[in-house]
């Protein structure tokens, strides 16, 4: 799949009438709005692309057909009913472009004549279980870094997984970082004998992990509404990072019920880069980027990740999951 495209595409849908579409597109309906591919012969890359367009059905009565979220930066000028509005999609946009990836995978498996091992059906309109992971070209904050063989001699990244919390800019002071999610230190944040109040209390028993070699202390907090909390950043829908100065804010969310200690993992360092030095890692081959589900992110046996992950993503990734750890 030509994801240079696709993830354009998605980012930056293409707002047509109903008549500008052709009439042998494949569409979908999400609430009001309708998503329409169409697939090209061939990309740049030589590959097919999917080209992502998208409808909303919006009534003069109603006002919240286009979606609530549209940015304010493209609302239109002018005559609004002779321009088309943006409109806001009430899912997680990762989780269509990784269905979209996973059948462009099963029509190469079939024209290569291989057996697709899942049938078409209306339940294939989700990703396939809750935990998925395929890669991606280039990284985006939610992704995640997978360390690569030539990283099995360095100690500190050797076979890590390394969500990216922040994608980054060119800005010297605003660089791509994140924090390892595959270490667990096996000790509790009692174990640490803190000074600061809500961590020797309210977050006693929550998890250590080695976050990176960069001194700062992050949490990462995991809910089941994907709602925005307060005070923290969102990574990913259901997924959120905070750092010392939001552990008060956190702390009062427990304590009124709303949040349980358990959903917590509490990380000592994190890594970061400049951009360009993490683009340069990533053309030297030392890290895979992928996009995964934040089931998968959140899983019971984070030792086991850099193996789960490189499976899911299939092919040569699979292959690298089983290769022993090279001693340099």
């Amino acid at each position: 799949m030509d994801l240079c495209t696709l993830d354009s595409a998605i980012r930056n849908p293409i707002i047509f009438s109903s008549s500008s579409i052709p009439e042998k597109s494949l569409s979908r309906k999400l609430g009001a709005v309708e998503i329409r591919f169409q697939k090209r012969k061939l990309s740049t890359c030589g590959y097919r692309s999917l080209v992502v367009r998208a409808t909303s059905n919006k009534s003069n009565d109603d006002s919240s057909a286009s979606g609530g979220d549209a940015s304010q930066e493209n609302k239109p000028s002018g005559d609004s009913a002779a321009t088309p509005k943006p409109f806001g999609l009430n899912t997680d946009w990762r989780e269509f472009r990784a269905n979209l990836f996973m059948k462009e995978q099963e029509e190469k498996a079939a024209g290569e004549g291989h057996k697709s091992d899942t049938a078409t059906s209306p339940e294939a309109e989700q990703p396939r279980g809750l935990k998925w992971a395929h890669p991606i070209p280039f990284p985006e904050t939610g992704c995640v870094l997978v360390a690569t063989e030539k990283l099995d001699g360095y100690r500190t990244f050797a076979r890590t997984v390394v969500l990216l919390l922040r994608a980054g800019t060119n800005h010297p002071q605003e660089g791509p970082f994140g924090v390892v999610i595959n270490r667990p230190l096996h000790k509790n944040i009692k174990h640490m004998k803190s000074t600061k109040t809500e961590l020797a209390t309210t977050f006693s028993e929550c998890s250590l992990y080695f976050g990176g070699p960069l001194e700062a202390s992050m949490f990462l907090l995991k809910t089941s509404d994907k709602t925005k909390i307060p005070g923290l950043e969102e990574v990913m829908p259901g997924l959120n990072f905070g750092a010392r100065n939001t552990l008060d804010e956190a702390a009062v969310l427990v304590k009124k019920g709303m949040l349980e200690p358990q959903d917590f993992r509490f990380f000592v360092g994190y890594a970061g880069w400049q951009l360009d030095q993490l683009r340069e890692e990533i053309e030297s081959d030392y890290w895979h980027v992928a996009a995964c589900s934040s089931e998968l992110i959140c899983g019971a046996s984070p030792e086991n990740l850099w193996e789960e992950i490189l499976q899911l993503m299939g092919g040569q990734y699979s292959e690298l999951s089983r290769k022993p750890k090279l001693d340099m």
